[in-house]
């Protein structure tokens, strides 16, 4: 797949990941627990605004150019 392919759909891929993520972290923030307690809050929000990094790793190590020791390999 070329390069430029691979990092047109994994930017889409990234762009629904955040809107969803998003979308999902308010929902939940509504919760009484959440909605009600300053230090629990403060920790939910800490946890959501960072926890979408994890899943975004793979999108972004496929989106990357791969190593040249690999692209030199051929084909099976």
């Amino acid at each position: 797949m070329p390069i430029r392919l691979r990092k047109f759909l994994g930017t889409i891929a990234l762009f629904v990941l955040v809107i969803a993520w998003a979308l999902v972290a308010m929902a939940l923030a509504q919760s009484p627990a959440i909605h009600d307690s300053a230090l629990l809050s403060i920790a939910y929000y800490v946890i959501a605004g960072i926890g979408w990094v994890l899943p975004a790793m793979p999108i972004v190590a496929w989106m990357s150019p791969r190593r040249a020791s690999e692209a030199a390999k051929p084909d099976a």
